[in-house]
C-alpha cells in the first residue's frame, strides 16, 4: 500500500443547519484528502466548522442539518449512501474517537460489553471471541489490570483511561482510517504525551491514517504530517507541518501560531495582608461497599496547607486525580474537610450552608464547564443577577438589569444579549458569562477551576487578558487551578504542585517552572513545553 495513495477524499463539501433564525452555513465548500498511513491535522477555532465536515461525512450530522457535496472512502461516496452500506464503513473502515469520552461512553454498560460489541456487529465474533478481543485491546492501549477493567463502569475509570478505552474501541476492528476529534483537550499535559504516544505506536503496527481535528498546536507540530487550516468554515492555508509552522501565508494562520499566552504577573509584596489561609486541609471520600465488594476510603487531600494575599493569583497545577480541583471546592467549604480554614481572620472550616451565607458573597468559584454549570432554562441576565437576589435582596428588578449590563460589559459581552439562554454562546462567551456572574458579587476570592481548558487558545488569551483586567480593577484574588502550565505561568505569581492529594513543590511561579526541584514537575514542565522531545524519546523506547 503506498503512503501516497488517497484513501479518504472530501470536494467541495457544504454544510448548512436549519435554524428559528433562518439557514446556517457552517461549512462552505472544503476539499481536503488523507492518504494512507499519513497524519493529516485540521485546525482552527471553535465554530470554524472543521468537526461538522466528520460528522457529514460519517452521517452523524444533526437532525437539522444537511450535507452536500462529495466525501469518498476509497472511490465509495458516504454522502447519501443507505445507512446499512454506510454501517458497514464506519465503525468498521473508519471509526472515530470523539472529544468526551465519558458523554460517548454509555454508563450503563461495562468497559467490556461496550468494546465487544462492536466487534460482535462488525466482525462477527462471538461473545467469548470478542470478551477476549476486548481483554487484548485494552493490553495494547495500556491500560491498568485489564482484567478487572473489563468489568469496570465509564465512572470507574480516570479521563485519560476513559480515552484509553475510546481509542479501544476504535481498533476493535482494525480500521483504516482513525478520525480522532480533540481526542486530548480536557487531559493533563502528561496524559496527553501518553495518548499521542500511544497513538503513533500503534499508527506503526497497524499501517492506519489519522486525521486529527484540534485546536492545540503545539500537538499539531509534535504529531502531523500535513495541515488543513480553517476558519468560518473553509480552508484558508494547508501544506505540510513544516510549512505552516515555518513559513505560514495567511493572517489567521499566523493569528493562531502566536496565541500562545504571554506575559508575567509580578508578585504580590509580602506586606499584602492575607485573605485565605488554609493550614494542613484534608478532604476523605468514603466509598460504601457492595453486595460483594468491601467500602474503602479515599484520601483524595492530604494535609496541603495555603496563604493567599490580596491581589495574589496563586495556581495550582497537577495531573487528573492530583487532588487540586478538590482542594478548590473544599477552600469554600463546598466539600467538607479537616484542617483550617480561615477567611479574612475568621476560621470558616467546618461551617453549615446557613452560616456560610455570609461569607459566600466574597468567596465565588468559576467552574471547568460553564455550560454544565450554566441553568438552560435561566437567560444570561437572570444567571447573572441570582446571586443579588440572595446577598442584595434590596435592590429593585432595574438595579438588578443595570448590574447585569455593567458585568456583561466588564467581561466585555454586549448586554442586549441579556436576555438570551446559555446554548445560543460560544465556549468562550459561556466562560465570559460565569466569570461575570462572580464578578457581579464584587468578591475578594475567585477560584477558577480549569476555565480555559476546553478553549481555543485565542479564546484563552481573551480570557487571560480579562481576568489580568478585572484582578487589577477590582484588587482581586484568584485561586487559578490549571493542568495547561501554559495559562498558569502567564497568569499566575506563586505556583503549587500536587500529587496524589499532595504538594510535591510550591514557589515563585519563575522559579518553579524555570528550577524545578522535583522529577514529578520536571515531566510535567517537559511534557507541556517539549512535547516533540517526549514522543520521539516514547518511540525510541518501544523501537
Amino acid at each position: 500500500m503506498k503512503k501516497t495513495e488517497t484513501i479518504f477524499d472530501i470536494r467541495d463539501i457544504r454544510v448548512t443547519f436549519d435554524t428559528p433564525d433562518g439557514e446556517v452555513e457552517a461549512v462552505r465548500g472544503v476539499n481536503m484528502h488523507v492518504n494512507a498511513g499519513e497524519t493529516v491535522a485540521v485546525v482552527g477555532e471553535s465554530g470554524s466548522g472543521k468537526s461538522q465536515i466528520m460528522m457529514a461525512a460519517m452521517g452523524l450530522l444533526a437532525a437539522n442539518g444537511r450535507a452536500e457535496g462529495s466525501a469518498t472512502y476509497r472511490g465509495q461516496e458516504l454522502i447519501g449512501l443507505p445507512r446499512d452500506r454506510l454501517n458497514r464503513i464506519r465503525g468498521a473502515r473508519i471509526t472515530m474517537i470523539f472529544q468526551e469520552p465519558m458523554t460517548s461512553l454509555d454508563p450503563l454498560y461495562t468497559i467490556g460489553r461496550q468494546i465487544s460489541e462492536p466487534l460482535m456487529v462488525h466482525g462477527g465474533l462471538s461473545a467469548s471471541a470478542a470478551r477476549a478481543r476486548a481483554l487484548q485491546l485494552l493490553e495494547l492501549v495500556h491500560i491498568p489490570e485489564p482484567e478487572r477493567r473489563l468489568k469496570s463502569y465509564p465512572h470507574e475509570l480516570s479521563g485519560g483511561q476513559r480515552q484509553r478505552v475510546m481509542i479501544a474501541m476504535a481498533l476493535a476492528n482494525n480500521p483504516d482510517l482513525l478520525i480522532a476529534d480533540e481526542p486530548t483537550t480536557a487531559l493533563d499535559v502528561t496524559i496527553q504525551a501518553e495518548i499521542l504516544g500511544l497513538l503513533a505506536e500503534l499508527q506503526r503496527k497497524l499501517g492506519m491514517a489519522i486525521l486529527f481535528i484540534t485546536h492545540d498546536l503545539a500537538i499539531v507540530e509534535a504529531f502531523a504530517d500535513r495541515v488543513y487550516v480553517m476558519q468560518h468554515g473553509r480552508v484558508v492555508e494547508e501544506g505540510t507541518t513544516r510549512e505552516i509552522f515555518t513559513r505560514p501565508t495567511k493572517d489567521y494562520t499566523r493569528m493562531l501560531l502566536a496565541a500562545e499566552p504571554e506575559g508575567r504577573k509580578p508578585p504580590v509584596p509580602e506586606s499584602a495582608p492575607i485573605l485565605l489561609d488554609a493550614n494542613r486541609v484534608s478532604v476523605t471520600f468514603q466509598a460504601k461497599g457492595g453486595l460483594f465488594s468491601p467500602g474503602f476510603e479515599l484520601k483524595a487531600v492530604r494535609e496541603v496547607t495555603l496563604s493567599l494575599r490580596a491581589g495574589q493569583t496563586v495556581g495550582i497545577v497537577g495531573e487528573s486525580g492530583s487532588g487540586k480541583s478538590t482542594f478548590g471546592r473544599a477552600l469554600l467549604q463546598l466539600l467538607p474537610c479537616e484542617g483550617r480554614v480561615v477567611y479574612q481572620g475568621t476560621p470558616i472550616h467546618g461551617l453549615g450552608r446557613a452560616a456560610m451565607r455570609p461569607y459566600r458573597r466574597n468567596l465565588q468559584m468559576v467552574f471547568q464547564d460553564p455550560y454544565g454549570s450554566l441553568s438552560p432554562r435561566m437567560t444570561v441576565g437572570e444567571i447573572i443577577t441570582e446571586g443579588l437576589l440572595v446577598h442584595e435582596p434590596q435592590l429593585s428588578a432595574r438595579e438588578r438589569a443595570q448590574a447585569a449590563t455593567e458585568a456583561l460589559k466588564e467581561v466585555g459581552l454586549d448586554p442586549a444579549m441579556r436576555n438570551r439562554f446559555p446554548h445560543e454562546f460560544s465556549g468562550g462567551q459561556r466562560q465570559r458569562i460565569a466569570i461575570a456572574r462572580a464578578v457581579v458579587l464584587k468578591p475578594t476570592v475567585i477560584v477558577l477551576d480549569e476555565p480555559t481548558s476546553a478553549l481555543d487558545r485565542s479564546v484563552q488569551k481573551q480570557i487571560i487578558a480579562l481576568l489580568r483586567r478585572i484582578q487589577d480593577a477590582y484588587d482581586l484574588s484568584f485561586i487559578f487551578i490549571s493542568h495547561d502550565l501554559a495559562v498558569v505561568r502567564a497568569l499566575a505569581d506563586y505556583t503549587i504542585v500536587m500529587k496524589a492529594g499532595q504538594v510535591v513543590e510550591e514557589g515563585a511561579t519563575d522559579e518553579v517552572f524555570e528550577r524545578p526541584k522535583s522529577a514529578y514537575t520536571r515531566n510535567l514542565m517537559e511534557a507541556a513545553f517539549n512535547l516533540k522531545q517526549v514522543l520521539s524519546r516514547q518511540a525510541e523506547a518501544r523501537a
